[in-house]
């Protein structure tokens, strides 16, 4: 059995080394497979990435940048694994958790598992009044069009069967943060068996590098409605 995470990496030069450290330290029942996929950096992130064991790493260069969805795209299509992990390489988001997305998948109970930062009491730093209120409301729309009851549409934690990922990865087409909503309609389409479990979520604010805004908020709510209703 292999898992295979997928880090899309956007001048991330400050925190790629020790994501990539904080995923070798998990210790896992399966085989690791770390599909990095640099989209375009420009602050020394791609010379960083460059430097390390192609054989050790599955590294993509982009040679223009088009946005978070394009790179998970362009990573789902090299992976090899039998389940699918999709990890930021902000350190948002605790890999060490991965247990949680991986049980019931390996129980043989779920074919998707979404990490909720909403569900979970573990730890999580107070931010963003409006981000929080947002999440919430693209969530319940995304609810309102799929029929799930999912809490936390927009966390980066999504695990996938491989079957999951064959059924929508040929089809992806939201380039940037758009990607979230368009995962969960591809997903609830298929009728997969969907399960949550609660995670831990560190954080950034813009002054540490975070780059979504409300522009993708905005983005974020037509996503929901054209892959829903339209783009089928």
């Amino acid at each position: 059995m292999k898992l295979s995470i997928i880090i899309p990496v956007f001048n991330e030069k400050n925190t790629i080394l020790e994501i990539i450290k904080q995923v070798e330290s998990v210790d896992l029942p399966v085989v690791k497979e770390m599909v990095i996929v640099d989209d375009c950096s420009t602050d020394g992130t791609a010379d960083i990435l460059k430097g390390l064991d192609v054989n050790k790493y599955r590294i993509i260069f982009k040679t223009k940048n088009e946005g978070k969805g394009a790179a998970l795209k362009d990573g789902f299509l090299r992976a090899t694994g039998d389940i699918f992990i999709i990890q930021d390489a902000d350190l948002e988001y605790n890999p060490q958790e991965y247990k949680k997305l991986l049980q019931p998948i390996l129980n043989g109970r779920a074919d998707v598992v979404y990490g909720s930062r909403l569900l979970s009491g573990e730890a999580k730093r107070v931010l963003f009044f409006w981000h929080y209120l947002g999440n919430i409301f693209l969530t319940l729309l995304s609810n309102l069009l799929t029929g799930l009851t999912l809490t936390d549409m927009e966390t980066c934690y999504k695990a996938f069967r491989k079957e999951v990922v064959d059924s929508f990865k040929d089809k992806l087409k939201s380039k940037r943060f758009g990607i979230e909503p368009e995962l969960t309609a591809r997903m609830a389409r298929g009728h997969w068996r969907v399960y949550e479990v609660g995670i831990s979520y560190y954080g950034r604010d813009y002054r540490e590098g975070k780059k979504i805004n409300w522009r993708d908020g905005l983005a974020a709510i037509w996503h929901i409605i054209k892959f829903n209703l339209f783009d089928r």
